[in-house]
């Protein structure tokens, strides 16, 4: 896949025109929050839809693989309609598209269908998958390049904040009504099942009828906002004096497979913790509770960016990388080694080491590329895709060896950040066309 580029660094800073970058930052960080909410709000969903359709772990991962697996489908299409179109008006068609995913909701509660709410994620998420792959370059390239890394950790941040509260309003609504198990299930008449699963899933509809609302707000002030446009980034830019292919770029080919590799082991760890809590040897808590203590391992994720965003200002990006990703593969370790309140803080501390990765990974992958930054940032997101099949992947491993011990697997994708964060560089390439 090659198109002519100009290998220059492409920013925008507030020394371009005599305008600050702060007040398009603060708006594109609202975009952040509000996917980072849906997203964590499908860890709520999974408890939910297993026990309304009676799920094994694998089958109700597929949440995970509809959501996740939009990335693969939408994001270098996406990549590269933001070269031509511009970063704004990706960021608007992101949003209207996820309000409608949010509406399908109300449908999929009626049937009820888990086809059909996998239908619904599938939307939402194509709508999130423009949404990142027009907001997190433009964050990385709205500004100093040295401190991209920075800069796009603090808006993170706010992604985790959206994060950290959806759990608790997520469990309130939409888990407030205690599932009957497994075994009462099966009692049930054929009639007595499907009012119990309509009456279960009906406490979906208001969430996701407020959310779509919001999406479609947010989306008409984004239009009407003012946000700077990047010379040489986006938009069909044609000064063409080399060509060049991202796959030649060894370290973002490296980047693709961290994105893979960190998304997949923290969406599977998030999706496995209130179940995980609600294990007889660990916490045996009730899943609405267990739910409300997710708010720790996204919240510990929204401090670690606060902090992270700073720290990455005076301490090379690839050694805080390094070091989160080896600590984060120990805690995982850890806590299948134990059992007991203990193993419960030793997963949720996971969440304080994940915080600095992704945006980490992102910018250090798209490092040097230029006019190639709208094309790399479509793989990037492609890459979260992770998200789908190590999660399913997890799934299938606790159906035969329990929950607890399955937690490997997030530990090997810890442990290939870290060689990333060693081994990775960027190269220079120049091409004569």
């Amino acid at each position: 896949m090659a198109i002519g580029t100009q290998q220059t660094s492409q920013t925008y800073t507030a020394s371009d025109d005599g305008q600050s970058y702060r007040g398009p930052l603060a708006m594109v960080t609202t975009l952040f929050f509000m996917w980072g909410f849906l997203t964590c709000l499908n860890d709520i969903l999974i408890p939910h839809l297993k026990s309304i359709f009676d799920l094994n772990y694998a089958q109700v991962m597929l949440v995970q693989m509809a959501f996740f697996g939009a990335y693969a489908v939408f994001s270098i299409p996406s990549g590269l309609i933001t070269e031509r179109v511009g970063y704004k008006r990706m960021m608007v068609a992101g949003l209207l598209t996820m309000a409608v995913g949010a509406l399908l909701f109300i449908p999929a509660a009626n049937v009820p269908s888990f086809p059909l709410f996998l239908t619904a994620l599938i939307i939402l998420a194509a709508g999130i998958t423009v949404l990142q792959v027009a907001a997190n370059p433009y964050v990385a390239l709205l500004g100093p390049a040295k401190s991209a890394s920075a800069r796009l950790t603090l808006t993170q941040a706010f992604n985790s904040f959206g994060t950290f509260i959806a759990p608790f309003i997520g469990g309130m609504l939409i888990l407030a009504t205690a599932p009957k198990t497994a075994a009462e299930i099966a009692k049930m008449l054929p009639a007595e099942l499907q009012a119990y699963r309509i009456e279960q899933a009906s406490s979906v509809k208001l969430p996701y009828m407020v959310i779509a609302g919001a999406l479609v707000v947010l989306a008409i002030v984004i239009g009407m906002f003012k946000l700077p446009h990047i010379p040489g980034a986006e938009g069909g830019h044609k000064a063409v004096t080399t060509r060049d292919s991202v796959w030649q770029h060894r370290n973002l080919v490296m980047g693709i497979i961290a994105i893979f590799t960190y998304v997949g082991a923290e969406v599977a760890i998030g999706s496995f913790l209130v179940n995980f809590f609600h294990e007889p040897n660990i916490g045996n808590l009730s899943l609405e509770t267990g739910a409300k203590l997710l708010m720790f391992y996204w919240g510990g994720a929204m401090v670690g960016r606060f902090i992270g965003s700073a720290v990455l200002q005076k301490v090379s990006p690839r050694a805080v990388l390094a070091a989160n990703a080896l600590i984060a593969a120990l805690l995982v370790c850890i806590t299948m080694a134990t059992e007991g309140h203990f193993a419960m803080v030793t997963i949720l501390a996971v969440g304080f080491f994940n915080s600095i990765m992704f945006p980490t990974i992102f910018t250090l992958g798209i490092e040097g590329l230029g006019p190639l930054t709208g094309e790399a940032s479509g793989l990037l997101n492609t890459a979260i895709v992770g998200g789908a099949i190590i999660p399913w992947v997890q799934g299938l491993i606790a159906d035969r060896v329990g929950i607890h011990h399955a937690f490997f697997l997030p530990a090997i994708c810890y442990l290939y950040i870290v060689w990333f964060a060693i081994k990775g560089r960027p190269v220079t390439r120049t091409t004569t066309s």
